[in-house]
């Protein structure tokens, strides 16, 4: 799993996903959508599910992420 607070975030996710690695995203690890322009949560993963996309990949969804991690359901 890949977790960057670093300017190159997306370039590493993407790193992570072609290497079919897992990425994680939230405003504790990148507060910008771009340099300067602050974020949503939300505007992180539609853009990080964009990326998976269009590498040809699938993002899993929170009940199959909570599965792989072997978490229960809240």
């Amino acid at each position: 799993c890949i977790s960057s607070a670093a300017s190159d975030v997306y370039k590493r996710q993407a790193a992570a996903i072609a290497m079919g690695g897992n990425v994680r995203v939230g405003l504790e690890d990148n507060i910008y959508l771009e340099r300067g322009v602050p974020a949503t949560n939300a505007q992180l993963v539609e853009k990080v599910i964009g990326i998976i996309d269009r590498m040809g990949a699938r993002a899993v969804t929170p009940a199959e992420a909570r599965k792989k991690l072997g978490l229960q359901n809240p």
